[in-house]
């Protein structure tokens, strides 16, 4: 299932599910303004796990623009102690060798916004930028008890009810620099005993759940992208020839697509994926053919449609249970 409990210990009923990074998107703004949309999501089945983000964590949205599988533009998102007054929110934008560095730093994009726990999303404008951060209705749509079940489909959409904590910001184009082509993927890094650790990164949806081994899951998420191919070629590939029967050049080549872990985004084309990821885009069954090497095409489970025509496109959050 895309990345949902995907960190560490958080695929136990224990884990801190504040810090579980669930998709990452990027899309063209609605009105074609030559504006990009960025969304990251976390906290799955929210706000039953969690009801708060982690005021100790630094999320991240990180941006190639260069081609070099490393970060050259970088939104943080950081945020305050919960009270009862409710969580604010501040967006930091770093650049250059700032952006290579997990913690939050470069220039104040927003400071001090409430985050939006309620139904309306709350949506923020300055300098160009909005901002949405809080409930929404989760995106992403799989049959999961029926891919566990050996692919017995169920017809059931194991997301269809649930709700993230939706991160969503629009920038303009020229923020992320000077060539259509961008890179886009997603970090939540801790603050525990005076280090800051990386608990969860990733871009292409589902890659750690089908191909990382349980006890390499924590290493993977404390890499960085630009060290994937080196380190995850051979085992991957050893998962595609187990699972679809690939010869080891016809793995190679499907790896490409998703080695590095760094979701490829050319704005000068529609964004359909895996050239970015829209809100509707099939991306459960996309994976699906790949790991079986074609044998296996869909779940058979459809886009949600309670997305919003303008930003932050996350739909309302649905009632708590």
């Amino acid at each position: 299932m895309s990345h949902h409990l995907s960190g560490p210990n958080l695929r136990s009923p224990r884990g801190d599910a504040r810090l579980d990074l669930t998709d990452v998107f990027a899309f063209p703004a609605a009105d074609a303004s030559g504006r990009t949309v960025l969304i990251m999501n976390v906290n799955p089945y929210a706000p039953t796990r969690a009801a708060e983000f982690h005021p100790d964590a630094v999320y991240r949205i990180n941006i190639d623009s260069d081609g070099d599988n490393q970060a050259d533009v970088a939104y943080s998102f950081t945020f305050s102690d919960p009270d009862t007054g409710g969580q604010t929110v501040t967006v930091h934008r770093a650049t250059g060798e700032a952006a290579r560095k997990h913690e939050a730093g470069g220039d104040v994009l927003f400071a001090g916004v409430p985050v939006a726990f309620g139904y309306r999303p709350g949506v923020v404008e300055r300098d160009g930028c909005k901002l949405s951060v809080g409930l929404r209705s989760d995106p992403f749509f799989a049959d999961l008890e029926g891919i566990v079940n050996n692919f017995t489909w169920t017809g059931k959409d194991a997301m269809a009810e649930a709700n993230v904590f939706g991160i969503a910001l629009e920038v303009p184009d020229a923020e992320l620099g000077p060539e259509p082509e961008i890179g886009v993927w997603a970090r939540v890094s801790l603050h525990e005993n005076g280090r800051l650790v990386s608990v969860d990164r990733g871009a292409h949806p589902s890659l750690t759940a089908y191909f990382n081994a349980e006890e390499v899951k924590d290493a993977y998420n404390t890499g960085e992208p630009a060290d994937d191919w080196e380190k995850y070629r051979e085992p991957w590939t050893a998962v595609l020839q187990h699972t679809g029967d690939y010869t080891t050049e016809a793995a190679t080549e499907t790896l490409k697509l998703v080695l590095p872990d760094i979701l490829r985004y050319d704005r000068s084309r529609p964004a359909a994926y895996p050239n970015g990821r829209t809100l509707v885009d099939d991306v459960t069954s996309t994976r699906l053919a790949m790991v079986s090497g074609g044998k296996i095409t869909s779940d058979h489970i459809p886009p949600h449609t309670d997305l919003l025509p303008a930003f932050p496109h996350l739909g309302h959050p649905h009632p708590a249970e």
